[in-house]
């Protein structure tokens, strides 16, 4: 056992060898045998000497290997083919993702062009003139099937009408109301303080007048649909005949702008659809520029203000502006031109 531990310890020796005492270890131990070790006492001294406290100790250092795995410290050919790897591989799975995706009927619709609108100017207002063709087209056209149920008589005056032709308008409508003394339900002419009829009690009889169909709400349809009153222009005049290969069923017309291109709606204006009161002719784009600026003020009808109020905020803003720049160059200049020194007293 002894000679075991002495034969461990010679091979520790030798590989020691170099180190802090080694050639001086491995010199001693080839002057000790293992066969002139016959006791203990040989041993110890050999175990105690420096080598061998040298080899017996112990480095609190704990020492944690780092990985390079440093990007920047790798070859430049290396680094051209990971990249191009990586973009290789993004975009194939972006090709296989968008290669799994089925086609939609409502990807195929038609983007409307962009018109050039008088009121979209920063300082333009609306054309006033023509909310008024507009309204006669909604009246005479679009109330057939379409309700404005968040729109009143009142809004009417002075935008487009007068108070005394608002009032006209409204008498022409009856309007159930009540109930009276008696408890019974009575109905009246219209007043300045109602809302635009509906044509239709509710929307059970909507559906039923129009093959399933729901017939929306007009208030708000320009703000509803992307692209405004673009689209709206663009969906009245685009019916056409569904080109070679497209069949449309019976009940539904074909309209590129419109999603899946079939619309349960009939061409609702044509030329000479009506006659306008001021004798503007009424051919199809001017029937459906006007109906669509009447739709733009019906979802906006704080355009023109909100536009004038932006002017006078503007014209205050050049007047108070300077005014502020100056009062800030004045207080702080001496703030930010200051310089601070220290003085040892003498």
């Amino acid at each position: 056992m002894l000679n075991n531990i002495m034969y461990t310890f010679y091979n520790t020796l030798c590989n020691f060898q170099g180190r802090e005492g080694g050639s001086f270890a491995f010199i001693r131990w080839k002057r000790l045998s293992i066969s002139r070790v016959k006791n203990m006492a040989a041993l110890r001294v050999v175990v105690f000497s420096g080598t061998g406290r040298t080899l017996l100790n112990t480095s609190k250092t704990i020492h944690t290997p780092r990985a390079n795995m440093s990007f920047a410290s790798l070859p430049r050919g290396r680094k051209i083919a990971l990249t191009t790897i990586g973009v290789l591989s993004t975009g194939g799975a972006g090709l296989a993702l968008m290669l799994q995706q089925s086609v939609k009927a409502s990807d195929l619709e038609l983007h409307p062009p962009s018109y050039p609108w008088s009121h979209n100017g920063l300082l333009s207002s609306l054309d006033h003139a023509s909310i008024r063709r507009g309204y006669q087209v909604y009246k005479q056209v679009c109330s057939a099937c379409h309700s404005m149920e968040y729109l009143a008589f009142r809004n009417l005056v002075g935008v487009s009408h007068t108070e005394a032709e608002v009032k006209t308008l409204a008498e022409e409508i009856e309007v159930v109301d009540g109930p009276d003394d008696s408890g019974e339900m009575f109905t009246r002419p219209g007043k300045l303080s109602d809302y635009f009829p509906k044509p239709y009690g509710n929307p059970e009889a909507a559906r039923a007048a129009n093959n399933g169909a729901l017939p929306p709400d007009l208030s708000y349809i320009v703000s509803a649909r992307h692209g405004g009153e673009d689209y709206v222009f663009s969906l009245l005049t685009g019916y056409c005949e569904p080109p070679a290969g497209v069949s449309v069923r019976e009940g539904l017309y074909y309209n590129p702008y419109f999603p899946g291109q079939a619309i349960g709606m009939a061409p609702p204006i044509y030329n000479e659809v009506l006659e306008f009161e001021d004798g503007t002719p009424a051919t199809m784009s001017q029937v459906a520029k006007d109906v669509c600026t009447f739709l733009r003020w019906a979802a906006e009808p704080e355009h023109d203000q909100r536009k004038r109020m932006g002017l006078k905020l503007l014209m205050g803003a050049s007047i108070l502006v300077p005014l502020v720049y100056y009062l800030k160059r004045h207080r702080w200049s001496v703030m930010k031109s200051r310089k601070i020194a220290y003085r040892p007293p003498k």
